[in-house]
């Protein structure tokens, strides 16, 4: 079954079981024809972006990954800014969004989307595809409702978790 943005926004919205972020996120990755991507959660106490999962990532830049300030490369930015960031082919980037590592990746078109929930950050979103490419209004929108959902149920767990 081909997956849609609607299934990905009905399955978080109807499941009180603990999410595959690793799943999910491979779901979203070919939903939208991707072929790389990285979903990083928002540490309110290091003020950090965490990664929680990802998919196509060399290992070699992981490390440079797995904690992101809020405000550097295309995550940070996004989760900064609390609006998607986009580049048409990160590979010729030269506006400095994008980390000199980021290019390693060898992806073009590439975005990365805020996860809010009644304008709170909870984390960011981020796919690519390898080769240059614009996302649609549409697919803005559809990936700014994902990470919606996501930012939902990262908040009642985190409110289940503390009760």
């Amino acid at each position: 079954m081909q997956t849609t943005p609607s299934s990905i926004l009905s399955t978080l919205r109807n499941t009180a079981a603990p999410v595959n972020w690793k799943e999910l996120l491979t779901d979203i990755i070919a939903t939208f024809d991707c072929s790389t991507g990285t979903l990083h959660t928002y540490n309110r106490e290091t003020k950090l972006l965490e990664l929680k999962a990802e998919k196509g990532i060399p290992p070699f830049l992981l490390p440079k990954m797995t904690e992101i300030p809020v405000g550097k490369g295309m995550a940070g930015i996004a989760a900064e800014r609390k609006k998607p960031v986009e580049m048409c082919n990160l590979q010729t980037d030269t506006s400095g969004v994008a980390r000199p590592a980021a290019k390693e990746t060898k992806v073009e078109g590439s975005i990365a989307v805020p996860m809010l929930l009644d304008g709170e950050l909870y984390g960011t979103l981020g796919i690519a595809k390898p080769l240059p490419y614009d996302f649609t209004e549409e697919e803005k929108s559809s990936l700014l409702q994902i990470g919606e959902e996501m930012s939902r149920y990262l908040r009642t767990n985190a409110t289940a978790n503390q009760g």
